[in-house]
């Protein structure tokens, strides 16, 4: 009887020892294509939808912002391209051009590296703690931070506002934006269907008390990056 148990604990054993071995097998194999795939990407063809500065977006490249150094992408929206390059995997999710054809000539050769400039890294967006606003007269909730994010509207005029709203839709507050970077307004060119982001902010001078109650903006703020999340 005891011989039986152990012979049977001992099956069961080498029954879940050789099940985990599939699983890592199969989970290894299911795996390698996913990065044979990312390896051979070198190439993306299709209309431009949007581009300024140096970045620029395709459809058919969806997940990618194409950076071409020392190239005006404005130059090349709307027009069908073929470009060529390589995913950064340090620097997701950039894929960096070699070169650009259009109408089947060379419009770009790429003749510098990648610099981070005004790129801002998705483990920095990431890290960003949101503020918490829910009025004019808590500076606490800003004042004191470096950096942080908001979601909200971007309104343009002589003086470009984000605007922050509640859960019914009601105006909270509104955050003067000194400087919008060339990266932030590249991405709310990109997501025009969406009229609202997460706006990465370096948080600057607060505004005078008694101006917030008549202007509801409470402090000045540098957009360094925009995006959904």
């Amino acid at each position: 009887m005891r011989f039986t148990k152990k012979t049977g604990i001992i099956l069961l054993g080498l029954a879940v020892l050789a099940g985990l071995a599939g699983s890592m097998a199969c989970q290894k194999k299911a795996e390698t294509p996913a990065a044979e795939a990312m390896k051979a990407v070198s190439e993306f063809e299709g209309v431009v939808r949007a581009g300024l500065g140096r970045y620029m977006y395709l459809s058919t490249a969806q997940g990618f912002d194409i950076v071409l150094p020392g190239f005006n992408a404005a130059s090349v929206v709307g027009k069908t391209i073929k470009v060529k390059g390589n995913l950064l995997p340090d620097h997701p999710p950039i894929f960096l051009a070699d070169s650009v054809e259009s109408g089947g000539q060379t419009t770009y050769t790429r003749s510098g590296e990648f610099q981070a400039e005004d790129f801002v890294e998705m483990k920095v967006r990431e890290g960003l703690p949101a503020l918490a606003i829910t009025g004019l007269n808590k500076p606490e909730e800003w004042e004191g931070k470096a950096q942080g994010k908001v979601y909200g509207q971007l309104q343009k005029g002589d003086v470009n506002y984000i605007v922050l709203s509640d859960d019914k839709g009601k105006e909270l507050a509104k955050i003067i934006v000194d400087s919008v970077s060339t990266y932030s307004s590249y991405y709310v060119q990109k997501l025009r269907l969406f009229d609202k982001f997460w706006f990465y902010l370096t948080i600057k001078d607060s505004v005078d008390k008694k101006d917030r109650t008549k202007s509801k903006a409470i402090f000045h703020a540098d957009v360094m990056g925009a995006g959904l999340y």
